[in-house]
């Protein structure tokens, strides 16, 4: 005697009541209205002041100058494109990008696989990997360029007198060679804490019960991390990622605080303030930081095409 399975009813969808459609409609009149202050501020503090700059851009505005301001149009950003300054610049920021980000990921990830295990003292060591970020920018590169003196450095008297590995004191940031490896060394002994906590928020919502089934499959701690843990740590890598990249691309003070307005290590923020505040022109500097918002903006969006990360 055969069992026939049971014909699938098809139902017709069905319409939503009319009293939910509105209340609907009247929870996001609310959210828009709750948000709207916050909008505003946004608005204020930092869509205005973006707007004021694009519009400077078009000009020959100088700073703290009772000179008439005139429209050049793309003048200013064609002269970008012939500034050797400008260009070398950006060679200076994405070099020291490049260096901070690829070591502050990988040093973040370990961190954070380690810190996100259970073993004794995992609460104070949590607290404890935060103190260099904590540390202010200012005091951090200033301690490090006492370390970094080619005399009584702590670096080359490990190096040079302790260790034997070098023949004779370097001159870590007046070498040309050695000053942007050793500006990055700040930032990721700085930075690389921040890395870890926000790769250590996306391993907290990592479901553990996966790992057990991998385990009973006899998946290694190799292939769990490669196939469970990188895909499921995707959306808090990427924005990990976006926040350091930004932080690198727009940065100032532990440049400014170790090399001040050198030439060689300028990067495109000290560039732009120099131009505006040192050289008064303030047409040209907006034209550099629109300049600056661009390049940003490739490369958040490079980001978020490369990782594909999808909504839900």
């Amino acid at each position: 005697m055969s069992v026939q399975a049971p014909a699938q009813v098809q139902t017709a969808p069905v319409a939503l009541p009319a009293v939910h459609s509105e209340l609907v409609r009247r929870q996001t009149r609310l959210a828009w209205w709750l948000l709207l202050p916050s909008l505003l501020v946004v608005a204020l503090v930092a869509l205005v002041p973006l707007a004021q700059t694009v519009l400077a851009s078009f000009t020959n505005e100088r700073l703290a100058s009772n000179r008439a301001v005139q429209f050049v149009g793309l003048k200013n950003y064609a002269s970008l494109l012939t500034d050797d300054a400008f260009w070398h610049s950006i060679g200076v920021t994405v070099l020291f990008t490049i260096l901070t980000v690829v070591f502050e990921l990988v040093l973040g990830m370990g961190i954070a696989l380690v810190v996100n295990s259970n073993f004794k003292g995992r609460g104070a060591m949590r607290a404890a990997m935060l103190v260099p970020w904590a540390i202010p920018t200012v005091v951090s590169a200033q301690m490090w360029r006492f370390m970094y003196h080619d005399v009584y450095g702590v670096f080359n008297d490990f190096l040079v007198v302790r260790l034997h590995v070098l023949p004779q004191n370097v001159a870590w940031i007046a070498d040309p060679a050695t000053s942007i490896p050793a500006i990055a060394a700040i930032d990721i002994w700085k930075t690389t804490p921040f890395m870890a906590l926000l790769l250590l928020a996306g391993l907290q919502v990592i479901p553990t019960d996966i790992y057990e089934a991998a385990d009973v499959d006899g998946a290694n701690p190799v292939q769990q991390f490669i196939s469970l843990t990188l895909p499921l740590l995707r959306p808090a890598l990427v924005v990990a990622l976006i926040f350091r990249t930004l932080d690198a691309l727009r940065v100032f003070d532990v440049f400014y605080v170790i090399f001040g307005n050198r030439a060689d290590t300028q990067t495109m923020a000290i560039y732009a303030q120099q131009t505006i505040v040192s050289f008064s022109d303030m047409g040209y500097g907006s034209a550099i930081s629109v300049a600056i918002f661009l390049i940003i903006g490739i490369f958040v969006v490079a980001y978020v095409t490369i990782f594909k990360v999808e909504q839900s």
